[in-house]
């Protein structure tokens, strides 16, 4: 949501402080040291358990071999499993806070933490090398290889008297310090800047660097300025790479400004920059403080899980698939079992060179024709106002130049009453929309917004309630070859009392059932059904009918639209013309093109659709998920059973639901099945084999204990004991409701 909220913290409530040490180790943070009232340097060290927004002071034991830490501020705090690493800082020799008598520090500690809260105490390792310079306001970063193993940290620059532009680094398995050798140009010695480590480089960012009249930089200026500079270590090959140098202009504010004492933070692989000031010279006496947040985005997302399926009818399907951290929007395509004929007529559009989606709310992102060398950026204005809008309008343009970094300005803007992400239509339809690949990072403004609501369909956000709805949020994966499948959060009961809300979850699935249209010839290829017959058993497989064969040019990837959160309804796609099909499927992720200029098709009955989806941030598209396949239903057939609930007594289970919201004449009975042991699943473990538990027109039955020992634990992906539950009209059996009740390792192993 973008909103800033102030906790309601409890306990031993630590004093404001500045440059002190600070570590995330999950739900806790560590702060230690700093600069307290009064100017007064602190060795204090609190724990706060943010899951429940109490603070704690902790007192570590002393090390066996020296004293503790003095009070200090501007060292490094830096976490590595279970241990904290403590190096440098600025003490002050005078015991009279306003007499300071600086000095600076490069001893070194380590903190052995307890698992969840609490601390051991202080260490002095012994090291091997020679030690850095003592030294304040530096960074120091930990980086394990994956191909090595042996964690090793980075120290980069600071101020002893002057700044420093030196690396150093700390084998964590010897305790050996060295000074790596570097390729590139190193950045200009600073302090107070940031160092964030995502994937295998070393972000360096911003920080109070040397003044020098003539251009030329030396170690001992008398005057300093703050610096915008941004480069990056990979920290394989030991070379520095420069993003944005110190002297390049940005005269229509397109990157994060100069700035020192700001803070930096990565979350997956995107790094975010907040706040700062900027003091130009020291001679000028006056600073500017930074109130402004903006993130990198440092490669292309990651793939997101496969699409799920929450429910279908005869034309449509309501899809959810799990979030990617850090995105802007995705890409759902849709291939079709049957061809589907290109559009005539229809223009091809042209491909922007850049163009930049921001799915962040309350904001305006303006993009200038400000550029790195050689790089040309037609303007773009992008509107967020506060309210969530599922899909992007055709009129959004979405693409990236290569080898390039998006600069971008934010300004802060009163939220509307609608929510959408518009974009004013560009007079040349030669620009038009489409992502454009890079491997390049993207910087971007992030604006805070007023409070707004979550657009995710039917997400479960309420944990305690016992019943679920087909409109629940999605939490498993679906199987590829699965037909209308619907995977949705539940509650079910974990304890032993009867009635109880349930602990644990379980997931919700409403797969395709053969009914009797499968006898007709509506069940395709790579379809599961259910037989719906009246025998105890019955394998989920179905028998195939034959198909004729299809060109491979007439099955093609189609797009459905670029959707700014994880969920979709799906009754139309966008036909390609003819003149791009060949191009639009020889990449994975091709340009996406102007949604304005193309025909849609609306979705058949009893058709087979295959999805696919692709995240998309700063970078571009990232690769597609695996595929799903589910099939539209066909008319006259009941729909699937929902507002399923699961109460465990001590030796039986209940089982409940309610009958199809679109019942389609009378519901003549109603089947739960149970996915059961047998030899042929050894044998394929992805072909589940049911036996039925009930037949009636009751919509409840009890499984009991002997049923239940008999029970298959699926493991594709948590344990679950699986169920099925469809009804049956005149014509026969609709859809039905697969229910994956969740079990712990304890119960799932005595099964």
């Amino acid at each position: 949501t973008n909103q800033w909220f102030l906790p309601a913290v409890r306990g031993d409530i630590p004093p404001g402080c500045a440059a002190h040490g600070f570590v995330c180790d999950g739900t806790r943070i560590l702060v230690f040291g700093g600069m307290v009232e009064y100017g007064r340097y602190s060795n204090d060290l609190y724990e706060l358990q943010a899951s429940r927004w109490l603070w704690k002071k902790v007192k570590p034991q002393a090390p066996s071999n020296g004293s503790p830490p003095c009070p200090r501020l501007g060292h490094s705090f830096s976490l590595y499993g279970n241990k904290c690493y403590l190096f440098g800082g600025l003490a002050n020799e005078s015991e009279d806070s306003n007499n300071n008598v600086p000095r600076y520090l490069n001893d070194f500690y380590e903190l052995e933490l307890q698992h969840g809260s609490g601390v051991v105490g202080w260490s002095i390792p012994v090291t091997k090398g020679i030690l850095p310079s003592p030294r304040e306001s530096h960074t120091a970063i930990i980086y394990c290889r994956k191909d090595v193993g042996s964690p090793k940290m980075y120290i980069f620059g600071g101020m002893c008297g002057c700044r420093l532009n030196d690396l150093w680094e700390l084998d964590i398995e010897t305790m050996t310090w060295s000074r790596p050798e570097t390729k590139g140009t190193v950045p200009l010695p600073r302090s107070l800047h940031t160092a964030n480590v995502i994937g295998n480089k070393m972000y360096i960012f911003g920080g109070w660097v040397p003044q020098s009249a003539g251009g030329e930089i030396s170690a001992h200026d008398v005057e300093w300025k703050c610096t915008g500079s941004f480069a990056y270590l990979n920290l394989d090959t030991t070379e520095w790479i420069g993003l944005i140098s110190d002297c390049q202009e940005d005269k229509s504010n397109l990157f994060p400004g100069p700035r020192a004492g700001h803070c930096a933070v990565a979350v997956g692989t995107r790094l975010y920059i907040w706040s700062g000031r900027d003091g130009y010279r020291k001679a000028w006496n006056n600073q500017v403080c930074c109130k402004d947040l903006w993130y990198l985005d440092t490669e292309k997302p990651l793939a997101p899980s496969q699409v799920q399926l929450i429910r279908a009818t005869t034309n449509s399907f309501q899809l959810k698939w799990d979030e990617v951290p850090t995105v802007e929007g995705y890409l759902l395509q849709l291939h079709a079992d049957s061809p589907v004929p290109p559009a005539a007529g229809i223009p091809v559009t042209g491909i922007p060179e850049t163009s930049v989606l921001s799915s962040q709310g309350g904001c305006s992102l303006h993009q200038s024709p400000q550029l790195l060398p050689g790089i040309p950026y037609p303007e773009m204005k992008v509107d967020h106002p506060s309210q969530t809008n599922n899909l992007i309008p055709n009129n959004v343009q979405v693409s990236l130049s290569s080898n390039s970094l998006l600069k971008v300005e934010g300004k802060e803007k009163v939220a509307a009453a609608e929510n959408k992400v518009t974009q004013d239509i560009m007079k040349n339809h030669a620009e038009a929309t489409g992502f454009k690949e890079s491997n390049a990072p993207s910087l971007l403004p992030v604006c805070i917004s007023s409070a707004q609501t979550s657009a995710n369909v039917g997400e479960l956000h309420d944990l305690d309630k016992q019943t679920v709805n087909p409109d629940a949020s999605v939490s498993s994966t679906v199987s590829s070859t699965q037909t209308m499948v619907t995977q949705q959060a539940v509650k079910t009961e974990s304890s032993s009392t009867n009635g109880a809300v349930v602990k644990d979850e379980t997931s919700l699935t409403t797969f395709n059932s053969k009914s009797e249209a499968a006898e007709t010839g509506y069940i395709t290829p790579s379809t599961r059904a259910n037989t719906g017959q009246t025998n105890d058993s019955h394998s989920s497989k179905t028998p195939q009918r034959p198909t004729a064969p299809v060109k491979a040019r007439d099955r093609r990837w189609y797009d459905v639209g670029i959707f700014k959160n994880n969920s979709a309804v799906v009754s139309q796609f966008y036909l390609l013309p003819e003149e791009t099909l060949n191009i639009s499927n020889k990449t994975e992720a091709a340009d996406v093109p102007d949604y304005r200029l193309l025909k849609k098709q609306d979705l058949f009955p009893g058709t087979v659709y295959r999805f696919r989806v692709a995240a998309i941030n700063g970078c571009g598209v990232g690769p597609f998920s695996k595929i799903s396949e589910f099939k539209t239903c066909i008319p006259g057939f009941p729909g699937a059973p929902s507002t399923v609930k699961i109460t465990k007594s001590v030796d039986c289970i209940h089982l409940s639901w309610e009958p199809p919201a679109s019942p389609s004449g009378n519901i003549l009975e109603y089947s739960a099945y149970l996915a059961i042991r047998s030899t042929q699943l050894q044998e394929n473990p992805s072909q589940l084999v049911f036996m039925r538990i009930y037949c009636g027109l009751k919509t409840s039955c009890i499984v009991t204990a002997a049923q239940l020992s008999n029970a298959h634990v699926d493991y594709t992906s948590r344990p679950a004991i699986v169920f099925r539950i469809s009804a049956k009209n005149e014509r026969g059996y609709g859809p039905a409701t697969q229910v994956r009740w969740l079990q712990d390792m304890k119960t799932s192993g005595s099964k």
